[in-house]
């Protein structure tokens, strides 16, 4: 069987934080790549109220293509997980990039919907050929606006960078604030002119 694209969706709204609306925000993913011309090759797989502790897990599990974080950001522009009691646990910048640096396996894109998540996806650009991160605070429509409208463009076998550039775009025909709020960074050596599906097809 042809390998499949794997989403790996990671949601944590820790009980001392306001609340998200993350259920549809992976709903709204899992209907637009419906509508994709290639949907068939990609494959969501979500776990919610995920713990620091979980991480690692997860990837050596699951060993994804694209992890998408969605959540809060600290003021310390660093993600928000839960500890063992559903209590806000941040995790900083350089254990995101060393855990990545040894688990990125099969990693092509990482996606912080998060606010705030611009130096930690900058960071990542080191490791990962495509990363994307917050340089602000982000509302709860544009946050799923954007999402649902990046992956239905992957799922219409785009590039990255395409794929990004028509989120934004949808957002902006959405009449929502915040289209500036996403930054893409890109690994140097990349092939932007490869869309994901290809880049997995090529390596089986």
């Amino acid at each position: 069987m042809p390998r499949k694209i794997k989403i790996l969706f990671l949601a944590a709204n820790p009980k001392d934080t306001s609340y998200l609306r993350l259920g549809e925000e992976v709903r709204q993913i899992d209907e637009k790549i419906t509508f994709g011309s290639v949907r068939e090759s990609f494959e969501l797989l979500q776990h919610h109220a995920v713990r620091t502790s979980d991480l690692q897990r997860h990837l050596l599990k699951h060993q994804p293509h694209i992890v998408h974080f969605s959540g809060h950001g600290s003021e310390s522009q660093e993600i928000v997980l839960e500890d063992e009691s559903g209590k806000s646990k941040a995790v900083s910048r350089e254990t995101l990039v060393k855990l990545f640096q040894i688990l990125k396996d099969n990693v092509r894109v990482v996606v912080l919907n998060a606010c705030l998540s611009k130096p930690q996806a900058e960071a990542l650009q080191e490791v990962i050929d495509y990363t994307i991160g917050m340089n602000d605070e982000v509302g709860d429509k544009m946050a799923i606006n954007f999402a649902g409208a990046f992956y239905q463009a992957l799922a219409f076998d785009r590039t990255v960078p395409e794929a990004f550039e028509l989120a934004k775009l949808e957002v902006d025909l959405n009449r929502l604030e915040g289209s500036s709020i996403p930054e893409l960074f890109i690994r140097a050596g990349a092939n932007t002119r490869e869309t994901l599906l290809g880049r997995v097809t090529n390596s089986v």
